[in-house]
């Protein structure tokens, strides 16, 4: 079950997204299910459609979905080898969240990490 929370530090779009992402990684959306329609699911969840479509977008460009046009968004399988692209988003996310759970917003985040980087 999909639920946006207003009072969240996190856009709609963002909720939505990582909500997606578990769900598809944990196996509960399985390769080859289609996602509900970009109105529908906006409707569902008292979201502009814009919002859905740019989770949408987001999680296409992470390699989670694919849009087959008239036949909507599909959730794709994953490859075969590893996929560095889906572990990294994933590496990133964990880490974006607890910088947030600790109050810090985009600079210090970047700031912290690319002290590391050094």
């Amino acid at each position: 079950m999909l639920v946006i929370d207003p009072r969240s530090p996190l856009p709609p779009f963002e909720q939505l997204r990582s909500q997606l992402v578990t769900q598809i990684t944990d196996g509960e959306l399985a390769p080859g299910v289609r996602l509900p329609s970009v109105r529908r699911l906006a409707n569902d969840l008292r979201l502009a459609p814009n919002t859905v479509a740019r989770a949408y977008r987001e999680l296409e460009a992470a390699g989670y979905v694919r849009t087959a046009g008239r036949n909507g968004t599909i959730v794709t399988p994953p490859d075969d080898g590893p996929d560095i692209a889906r572990q990294a988003s994933a590496l990133a996310e964990a880490y974006a969240r607890g910088m947030r759970a600790l109050g810090l917003g985009p600079d210090a985040m970047v700031a912290y990490l690319r002290r590391e980087l050094v």
